[in-house]
C-alpha cells in the first residue's frame, strides 16, 4: 500500500485581518485531502501581534490571543507548535495567506522588507528548502519566503500590487505578476506561489489556485 504523502501546513491564527485567512486555509487542507496526502498542522505558540474584530475591521485594544490556539480552531483542534516540526516529518510545507503572515509569522505588515521572521519559521522553512523538498505559499505568504530565502532569488507571485512586489524584490526575490486563479513556479527551487485573495474575486478563484499549487507541490515531493 502506498503511503500517503505529508504535507505540513503552517497556520497563523484564525480570521484574515489577524491570522491564517479561514477560506484560503481550509480550501488548502481540503486540497490536501482530496489528492490523497495527510496535512499535518502547525503553528507558532506565541501571542498574536494583535487582535482585529473581524465585524469593524478595528483592532480589539486590550485583547489577547495565542496564535496556537486559534490555529487549533482552524485544525479542528489537531495541531502542534511549530518548534516540534523537523523536515523528516513532512514531505512539503505550504503556507496560507491572511495577516497572520505578516504579523505573527513574520513583522511584513509593520516593516516591509525589513522585516524579521519568527525564528522557529525561519528554522522550518530553511531545513525542508535544504532537504530538497517544495515549499508552498498562498497570497501574502511570499514575503515570508522571499524574507527567509531571499538570497537565493525565488521567484515568487503576490498577484500584481506594485508595492507589495517591490517589497518582495528588495528581499531578493523575481517577483512573477501572476492571475489568482494560477499559480508561479520556481522549479529549480522547489518553491510554488499563487495570489489567492491577493487578486481573487471570490472563492471559487482563490480554490482554482490552491488546488494547482497542491498538485504542483505533490508532484515535485
Amino acid at each position: 500500500m502506498t503511503k500517503k504523502k505529508r504535507i505540513g501546513v503552517l497556520l497563523s491564527g484564525c480570521g484574515v485581518y489577524d491570522g491564517s485567512e479561514i477560506h484560503e486555509s481550509v480550501l488548502l487542507l481540503l486540497a490536501v485531502d482530496r489528492a490523497g496526502a495527510e496535512a499535518l498542522c502547525f503553528a507558532p505558540n506565541a501571542p498574536q501581534r494583535a487582535v482585529v474584530n473581524h465585524l469593524t475591521g478595528e483592532e480589539a485594544a486590550g485583547e489577547r490571543r495565542n496564535i496556537l490556539v486559534e490555529s487549533a480552531r482552524i485544525a479542528r483542534g489537531k495541531i502542534r507548535p511549530i518548534g516540534d516540526l523537523r523536515a523528516s516529518e513532512v514531505d512539503a510545507l505550504i503556507l496560507p495567506g491572511g495577516f497572520g503572515a505578516a504579523k505573527n509569522l513574520s513583522d511584513f505588515a509593520s516593516c516591509g522588507a525589513r522585516c524579521a521572521v519568527h525564528s522557529e519559521v525561519k528554522r522550518v522553512i530553511r531545513e525542508i528548502h535544504a532537504a530538497g523538498k517544495p515549499l508552498g505559499f498562498i497570497c501574502i505568504a511570499p514575503a515570508v519566503a522571499a524574507r527567509v530565502l531571499g538570497e537565493e532569488r525565488p521567484k515568487l507571485t503576490i498577484g500584481a500590487d506594485p508595492a507589495t512586489a517591490k517589497a518582495l524584490q528588495e528581499m531578493g526575490a523575481e517577483h512573477v505578476a501572476c492571475g489568482a486563479q494560477e499559480i508561479v513556479e520556481d522549479p529549480e527551487k522547489k518553491i510554488v506561489s499563487t495570489p489567492a485573495y491577493m487578486l481573487g474575486k471570490g472563492i471559487a478563484e482563490v480554490a482554482d489556485g490552491i488546488e494547482k499549487l497542491v498538485r504542483r507541490i505533490l508532484a515535485m515531493a
